[in-house]
């Protein structure tokens, strides 16, 4: 007997409020927002058993958006169908969209200095952690999966955030990752997609997400082989030195734990191994050519 199979997506969902496309208009993120509900609707109608977990990415934190956690002794509201909407797409519609306003209401929405010239690190979103609490979902509702089922599980990030490469190493150690990237090219979103096997993609425009979600991204792992789907972009697998967290061409490895540098440094940072000065090249003597009459 074939094992019953539960396809599983977790969407991670940038809300930074110094995304490009939010800060030239507002009412492109609702518009985004609208697109990924769309979607998940979408893979819970493919099947009974689907489904959905939603992760809000911001600065330095994260939230879950769906399902929200139920505290010990603490009763689930029952959510009833109107004007003839599914009790589940309406709870799910209901949850995500309080929980954003909230994150609105609470965070810097409306204090974000739309005009400021320089979006720095203090503005990156936090894509690591949200990974991070997505495997950690992903790994708890494996454990609960009872015997004869089985558990197809996937990442898509919907993001518009200038990358942090400080998160390199936290991002690198995740597992099946879809991008859609609602800005310029995303290096580490790319080789995250690239090596777990996912898809990279980025929308020309923001106003047809909803139809690259659908046609892209809906469809399940094992039957992507199957589909004409857009020619992935080059990637850059350049990696990050770890001195100052930019993307280098050729570096320094330490040979203790492979840290990265661009510059020699007698003592690795990570794991303050020492090494030794690389030894003086001294010129070689020029030899004096033997004069005209000389030979």
């Amino acid at each position: 007997m074939e094992p019953t199979e539960q396809n599983l997506l977790v969407v991670v969902m940038d809300v930074n409020p110094a995304q490009k496309y939010v800060r030239s208009d507002i009412k492109s993120f609702f518009h985004v927002v609208d697109s990924v509900l769309t979607f998940c609707n979408a893979h819970l109608m493919l099947h009974a058993d689907n489904k959905v977990c939603i992760i809000a990415s911001h600065v330095n934190q994260s939230h879950f958006l769906y399902p929200l956690e139920i505290r010990p002794g603490q009763q689930s509201k029952v959510t009833r169908q109107t004007d003839g909407q599914h009790e589940v797409f309406l709870e799910l519609e209901r949850c995500v969209r309080n929980q954003i306003k909230r994150l609105i209401m609470d965070e810097s929405f409306g204090k974000f200095d739309s005009s400021a010239a320089v979006i720095g690190a203090n503005t990156a979103t936090c894509l690591a952690s949200s990974l991070s609490r997505a495997l950690c979902y992903i790994h708890r509702k494996d454990k609960e999966t009872r015997p004869g089922e089985k558990l197809n599980s996937r990442i898509l990030v919907v993001s518009g955030s200038s990358e942090s490469t400080a998160q390199y190493m936290a991002f690198m150690n995740g597992v099946i990752i879809d991008a859609c990237v609602l800005g310029s090219y995303a290096t580490l979103l790319s080789q995250g997609a690239d090596i777990t096997g996912g898809i990279n993609l980025r929308p020309p425009h923001i106003s047809g997400l909803l139809q690259y979600l659908m046609w892209v991204f809906l469809p399940d792992v094992t039957l992507r082989k199957q589909l004409a789907l857009p020619p992935p972009d080059p990637v850059d697998y350049r990696a990050a030195c770890f001195c100052h967290r930019q993307l280098i061409d050729q570096g320094h490895v330490c040979s203790v734990c492979l840290s990265i540098f661009c510059k020699f440094s007698p003592i690795c940072t990570t794991c303050n191994a020492v090494f030794k000065a690389p030894p003086m090249v001294l010129p070689k003597a020029k030899k004096k050519r033997p004069a005209a009459g000389n030979i």
